[in-house]
């Protein structure tokens, strides 16, 4: 199911310096070779297309450390407070706890091409982590994003009123 052990070895084996007899009495320096895509990108297709359907799954999807209600890192933490302040509409929210899941812990920094978590996905589109929120929320930048998305809770209608709102 996983392709880390195969390209795991043969990345090894590229690597692998030359035999003791071809090597030359002066050390040479070679150019390693290159790494394809295929030995870089260590995404399966299986937990590319689970992490897709948790990306579709909701407007406003959080990887994070933990749950909302108890995060297990100050990051997490920090953007689960974002959101709170911001107002975000917990019907169009959804949180995945990579600590259960190893593989998704790896995935999802590959699948956004991001080093960190938490991530914070708006419709689908991977907008960042917990720094970047931090300076977006700070700059205003979020509140109008969230805004432009639709994803608030609307004054005076309760839970699930900005689904009726649209």
């Amino acid at each position: 199911m996983f392709a880390r052990t195969i390209t795991s070895g043969l990345r090894r084996q590229a690597f692998r310096p030359a035999a003791a007899a071809t090597r030359a009495a002066v050390p040479t320096f070679r150019a390693q070779p290159a790494l394809t895509p295929f030995q870089i990108r260590l995404l399966s297709a299986e937990t590319r297309s689970a992490i897709d359907k948790a990306v579709a799954s909701a407007p406003v999807v959080l990887f994070m450390k933990g749950t909302p209600e108890t995060p297990a890192c100050g990051f997490s933490r920090a953007v689960i407070q974002i959101l709170g302040l911001q107002g975000v509409d917990p019907n169009r929210f959804a949180a995945f706890n990579v600590l259960e899941d190893d593989e998704l812990r790896a995935g999802i920094k590959e699948y956004s091409d991001w080093p960190t978590i938490p991530q914070l996905y708006i419709n689908k589109e991977f907008v960042g982590g917990c720094d970047i929120l931090v300076s977006m929320h700070q700059n205003g930048d979020l509140a109008k994003l969230f805004e432009e998305k639709k994803v608030l809770v609307v004054d005076g209608e309760g839970e699930g009123g900005a689904e009726k709102s649209q």
